[in-house]
């Protein structure tokens, strides 16, 4: 199996690793652009561009269990939902399958599940290493009191969690209201404490992409760890042409500043050969330190189902039932 998926990183980033943020510049901002129609073009080869078969497909199917935060967020979850759902991060493929495979001790990255669920899901992680992320600040809408948007992170960090997804502002995009944005995620991180904040730019409510490449740009200035692309629940979720501004803007970031965002395309993305495009893509435009679960992410449910029925045909010939592969 190749050596990129020998190795699994649960460890947070070191202290001096985070990116701290800096002071909105403007001038930036401003410079921003997105050239819709050559990031679409773009977009549109990377499914060809990179094909990978057998034994080289199966490690990068690997590598993306490593990269999924497994998320459970309906209003009908329930306590043994959640259980059974941690014991699939724990053992995300069969053990024979693992065992087969040459990784006994492969998890995923974290568990997503609302506030409510924060302690059952610690809880049923203990020892693992496997950290919770707990989506906060009125998820999915964001249109919550302030005050009540910002005591949301602070009861889910008590909690146990260890990463917190929040949801800007949309209004304060579409108004091109860069210092409200600003101020709203440096209150948010602030409110993180040494939790890990997600910022979720709802990306298909933004309108375009430079307003998509902006938002990026200001969440990162204002102290974010990653950026997100969605909750999932809007009528548009991840994409390739939204995944290239975004981690193009990660990119930009760093050259700038030194520091390393992470990123979580999220909603929608529910194959195996959808998850080797995106790997794909993040291995080209940022490298291979984004390849690791301190800075990429799937925010998926159902993803992990089909990369096991793939795994399983690459070891014996045979695809098998969805039954076979529950969640929850």
């Amino acid at each position: 199996m190749h050596s990129e998926t020998q190795t699994k990183t649960q460890l947070p980033l070191a202290a001096d690793a985070r990116n701290p943020g800096m002071a909105l510049d403007l001038d930036w901002v401003a410079s921003v652009q997105a050239n819709t129609s050559a990031i679409e073009r773009r977009a549109a080869t990377i499914g060809g561009r990179r094909s990978v078969k057998k034994e080289f497909q199966a490690a990068w199917l690997l590598k993306a269990i490593s990269v999924i935060d497994l998320t459970t967020l309906s209003g009908d979850d329930t306590a043994g939902r959640v259980q059974r759902l941690c014991a699939k991060a724990r053992q995300p493929v069969r053990q024979e399958l693992l065992d087969k495979l040459g990784l006994p001790g492969l998890t995923t990255g974290a568990i997503c599940v609302y506030h409510d669920m924060v302690e059952v899901a610690v809880r049923a992680l203990e020892g693992s290493g496997i950290p919770v992320a707990a989506v906060s600040t009125g998820f999915p809408g964001g249109l919550s009191p302030y005050h009540l948007r910002i005591a949301e992170i602070g009861e889910s960090v008590r909690a146990g969690a260890k990463e917190i997804d929040i949801v800007i502002s949309r209004r304060h995009v579409l108004a091109q209201n860069w210092q409200a944005l600003y101020d709203e995620m440096r209150d948010m991180r602030a409110a993180c404490g040494q939790a890990h904040v997600k910022a979720i730019l709802a990306t298909g409510e933004l309108g375009t992409l430079r307003n998509v490449a902006r938002a990026s740009l200001i969440c990162m200035m204002a102290g974010a760890d990653f950026i997100k692309t969605s909750t999932g629940k809007e009528g548009v979720n991840a994409t390739l042409p939204v995944t290239l501004t975004m981690i193009r803007c990660i990119r930009d970031y760093e050259a700038r500043t030194g520091f390393k965002v992470g990123y979580k395309p999220a909603g929608g993305i529910a194959k195996a050969k959808d998850a080797l495009t995106y790997l794909a893509l993040i291995k080209d435009e940022l490298g291979h330190p984004w390849l690791q679960p301190d800075l990429f992410r799937f925010g998926a449910s159902s993803l992990l189902g089909d990369i096991e029925r793939q795994l399983e045909h690459y070891l014996t010939g045979h695809y098998s039932a969805a039954n076979r592969h529950p969640m929850g």
